[in-house]
């Protein structure tokens, strides 16, 4: 065996250690062209010199060779041409030396390459600041393993360790490798896996698929419950016998009216906690492809983490499949509004900016929480701080980790764990029918763990959302806001009680509104017609500044007051894209015909001054009781909060809508 030792002895143990698999070389099950640059990437790559904004960052230098799929052989095998370099410097198989460093026991790492043929292991080591320096290399010796002892003690902050492969004059294979750690003991724990499905038994049925086709994942799993709420089930799909099958004795699906993604998810929790003997519950998303190596290193991260820890993967987009969504988020706890943790950038592409040339991406990211698209929790976490609040959709995933935090238990967005879901901005979520969940939820997590007097901005922008809703003739998404700040001051009683009746109203009061009825023929409305022209020819512009959108405001304001031309209530006066929607562009037209994110259709919004002034006469009102009862409404939901999260709040929901 030829080993490579740095300079850092291993640490002693007073018992026999345990070497166990951190991470694995893995590559795409179907070679796909378009998740490659997460796998495996050619040529050289070095970062472009640093900025103060990564939006100024230059390009960084790449030195191109294309890596064909072709070239992938298996899971974890791949064939690298003569004369050519692979590097594993990527999202899934790039080792995030500093998560491990920061949350768990172990100290140092050993890297095992197993590569057929003439050439040269080379490994690299970045810090936080994305500087990269090469801290060994090694020409391999026919039959023999490569391996690599490698110290954890200098990633404080941030750093990726990763290899790269050079053949020689013929081929060469790399047949596998392996990042493991030698412990104290270990102790592997099993998972229970909860999927919460509504009317997509399709989506569902290809995570289940995904779940079974790997053999060391499916034997990590006790149970996969899926909490069918829809009226399409999962048993439905053609595809369904093949996957329990599979899955066997594992699969439970169990059938309840929509609860939302909270109370299918706490259906999960509770039934792996009280009813299962696994350590963890991962909760998954119906819709959402997982990569099955990332549950294995996910349950082995939280199984070595020093403390109980809530363990997370990423989001990548499934529309553009090399993009991260996040690559951590925040509740920023003055204006109580999540988005992405600071230094990060949202939407990242890895075929456009691989980890070696993305300087950011080499800082550890410390998260508030992680959404439950994939959520590893442990269930003692769960028996400790109760179930989730039933709060329907919005906020459930956030206030659960601020509530584990509260506790003492992390959250970590681990690096190579991850799902792909479709990207939120494909739908219009703020503004449709989950616009009531937005606001509602935002406040009541504001009223549990906002450290600042009346939720510091929260109810100051909440107001201005009133507004610029109003001016954009979105009344239907401003009075579902009002409705949900009315159930807030009635008091915590209202969650449980409204929680299976809410979007059924929901959707009863959008039924006949002309700015949520949604139509995908695009001559079902009549043909755009602008009477009066642009000013001077121009297209109307963003304001400038804090002032210049004031100045907008008051002007769409006064607009109000003005009569409406009658030619607009026959024809819209303009066609508006969903990604051109402002406040200041609707609110200069009578009428407008707006698109719908995912472009399936259009709505047609129609100016009513009337409508207008009694939302913010009202809106008004509510906004003011919220900030004069404030504290008193924070210590009644904070004082509730145990009992609304708890088994026995929840069993009798279920209990009443299973029939039992």
């Amino acid at each position: 065996m030829t080993d490579t030792t740095t300079d850092q002895p291993a640490p002693s143990q007073t018992d026999e250690p345990v070497t166990v698999v951190l991470q694995r070389l893995v590559l795409p099950a179907d070679a796909d062209f378009d998740t490659l640059p997460l796998y495996v990437e050619s040529g050289m790559v070095r970062p472009a010199p640093e900025q103060e904004d990564e939006d100024d960052t230059p390009p960084p230098v790449v030195m191109d060779q294309t890596i064909h799929p072709d070239l992938v052989l298996g899971r974890h095998s791949l064939r690298i041409p003569a004369g050519t370099r692979a590097s594993f410097a990527t999202y899934f198989n790039a080792f995030p030396a500093s998560y491990w460093r920061r949350w768990t026991s172990v100290t140092q790492v050993t890297l095992s390459v197993d590569v057929e043929g003439d050439a040269d292991v080379l490994v690299y080591r970045s810090n936080a600041r994305g500087d990269q320096n090469r801290v060994a290399k090694l020409h391999v010796e026919p039959g023999q393993p490569t391996q690599f002892r490698l110290p954890l003690d200098q990633f404080g902050d941030g750093g990726w360790y990763w290899f790269d492969v050079v053949a020689g004059m013929d081929d060469v294979q790399v047949e596998g490798a392996r990042w493991s750690a030698q412990v104290a003991s270990a102790d592997p724990g099993r998972i229970s896996i909860g999927i919460t499905t509504f009317n997509r038994p399709a989506d569902c049925v290809a995570l289940l698929r995904s779940l079974g086709s790997e053999p060391q994942t499916l034997a990590l799993i006790d149970t996969v419950f899926v909490v069918d709420q829809g009226n399409k089930t999962v048993e439905e799909d053609p595809g369904f016998p093949e996957v329990a099958a599979a899955l066997g004795g594992q699969l439970q699906v169990i059938h309840q009216p929509n609860l939302g993604g909270s109370g299918g998810f706490s259906r999960s929790m509770y039934e792996t906690a009280y009813g299962r003997s696994s350590r963890y519950v991962l909760l998954l998303d119906d819709d959402a492809l997982v990569e099955p190596e990332g549950i294995l290193r996910a349950v082995t991260f939280a199984d070595l983490c020093r403390t109980p820890t809530i363990v997370g993967g990423h989001m990548l987009n499934m529309h553009v499949k090399s993009t991260l969504h996040a690559f951590g988020e925040r509740v920023n706890r003055y204006r109580f509004f999540w988005g992405p943790a600071p230094h990060t950038v949202h939407g990242h592409d890895f075929a456009e900016r691989p980890l070696r040339a993305t300087r950011w991406l080499h800082r550890r990211i410390d998260v508030d929480y992680n959404g439950w698209w994939m959520c590893l929790i442990p269930t003692e976490v769960v028996r400790s701080i109760g179930l989730a609040l039933p709060i329907f959709i919005k906020w459930d995933d956030a206030e659960y980790s601020l509530r584990a935090r509260e506790a003492g238990i992390p959250t970590v967005s681990m690096p190579g764990a991850a799902v792909w879901h479709v990207s939120w901005a494909d739908k219009d979520d703020a503004i449709d029918w989950q616009a009531y969940h937005h606001a509602r939820n935002r406040t009541l997590a504001a009223l549990l763990h906002s450290p600042y007097d009346r939720g510091g901005r929260l109810l100051i922008e909440s107001m201005a959302a009133q507004v610029k809703h109003a001016l954009s003739m979105q009344y239907t998404t401003a009075e579902l806001r009002l409705w949900a700040l009315q159930d807030i001051l009635s008091g915590p009683d209202h969650l449980h009680r409204t929680l299976p009746t809410k979007l059924s109203e929901i959707r009863q009061y959008r039924s006949d509104k002309t700015d949520a009825a949604i139509q995908q023929d695009p001559l079902a409305f009549p043909p755009v017609r602008q009477v009066k022209p642009p000013k001077r020819g121009k297209d109307p512009t963003e304001p400038g500044g804090a002032v210049g959108r004031y100045v907008a405001a008051a002007a769409g304001v006064v607009r109000q007051f003005r009569p409406i031309r009658d030619s607009s209530t026959s024809n819209p006066e303009a066609h508006v894209p969903a990604m051109d929607v402002r406040w200041w562009l609707l609110s200069q037209f009578d009428s407008a015909l707006v698109s719908t994110a995912d472009g399936a259709g259009s709505s047609w919004y129609k100016r009513d001054p009337a409508r207008f002034s009694d939302l913010m006469r009202r809106s008004t009102q509510i906004h003011r009781q919220l900030a004069l009862r404030w504290e008193d409404l924070a210590e009644e939901y904070r004082a509730a909060s145990p009992s609304l999260t708890a088994p026995d709040a929840w069993s009798p929901t279920w209990s009443r809508l299973d029939g039992d």
